[in-house]
């Protein structure tokens, strides 16, 4: 502790591997830990028009809501499906994955919720992971099958689908589409700046030692009803990616068992954000869209960049 210097929280610092990576960290700034109390933080999605931040507490089946103003911590909803991701859409409504219900559901501006998805091809999906909106309101999610291999964060049971995919959520229809099927377990993913690009993360090695543990690399088709390419953008070096977000330049702050992980859209790992927890997801909030909320184990973490998310 001694040796620690001024103003920073033990286990926390900065990793530099690229030159670039100093011109995103302001010269004094420190993490700072908002909050401790979960068991497993996950989701966190930032509301802008009342600066406040929700995330997921999974096996506690409960969400939570920071308040930035005040800096208070209080329960959003209890019980909450073992809520996992959660995203905001273009009417700033909330859009979030449910293990418990396996399905995809979207709360209303007046508290009532809407179920967008439960099956596909008439089978029931696993468990809901992560989510992000489309420009054009399409909803895109990933569904792994963590939340139906045991009780301790769903409801464990048998895969009807039988696989893990990833799925698109048509504004028009209602139409849920099979948009990957060559994942092992598909996990965080998110758009570049432009849609150009869709980031998904696959946790396989989870569950399999010889499992993948990378990001991968997504052209979005004509429409944004078509995926490309699929090659892989990078490898974790500590644990697994989990959820991550981007900033405007293009740069990914992905999750990962050591902190979070910046990397250069050249795939370059520009340097890490240690946090003495596993990390499991990140997003931008703040009034400038600069500051950033990390989702680690049991506690909520936040620094302010200079970067600013999309």
């Amino acid at each position: 502790m001694a040796n620690l210097p001024f103003g920073f929280l033990e286990g926390t610092g900065f990793e530099h591997r690229d030159p670039r990576f100093k011109s995103c960290i302001p010269g004094p700034e420190r993490v700072q830990r908002l909050w401790t109390g979960a068991r497993w933080c996950e989701g966190p999605v930032w509301f802008a028009a009342h600066r406040t931040l929700v995330w997921s507490d999974i096996p506690n089946n409960r969400m939570l809501r920071y308040d930035e103003v005040n800096g208070t911590v209080g329960v959003f909803r209890e019980p909450a499906n073992n809520t996992n991701g959660n995203t905001v859409d273009r009417q700033g409504r909330l859009v979030s994955c449910e293990h418990l219900t396996r399905r995809v559901t979207r709360t209303e501006h007046d508290g009532t919720i809407t179920v967008l998805a439960s099956h596909w091809q008439g089978k029931r999906l696993n468990s809901p992971n992560d989510v992000v909106v489309h420009s054009d309101g399409a909803v895109w999610f990933t569904d792994p099958s963590y939340g139906i291999l045991s009780d301790y964060e769903g409801l464990k049971a048998d895969s009807e689908i039988g696989a893990c995919h990833v799925y698109r959520i048509d504004p028009a229809s209602g139409e849920v589409e099979r948009m990957a099927d060559d994942f092992v377990k598909p996990n965080g993913l998110a758009f570049s700046p432009d849609e150009s690009t869709l980031y998904i993360a696959d946790t396989g090695a989870s569950h399999a030692a010889d499992g993948p543990r990378h990001i991968r690399r997504f052209s979005v088709g004509p429409y944004a009803r078509r995926l490309d390419g699929g090659e892989v953008f990078a490898e974790c070096t500590n644990g697994l990616f989990d959820g991550f977000r981007l900033d405007t330049e293009g740069r990914i702050w992905t999750s990962a068992l050591d902190g979070v992980h910046a990397y250069h859209p050249d795939g370059t790992l520009l340097g890490k954000i240690l946090i003495p927890e596993r990390v499991a997801n990140v997003c931008f909030g703040g009034p400038k869209l600069n500051r950033l909320f990390i989702c680690a184990t049991t506690s909520l973490y936040a620094i302010t960049l200079n970067a600013k998310g999309v």
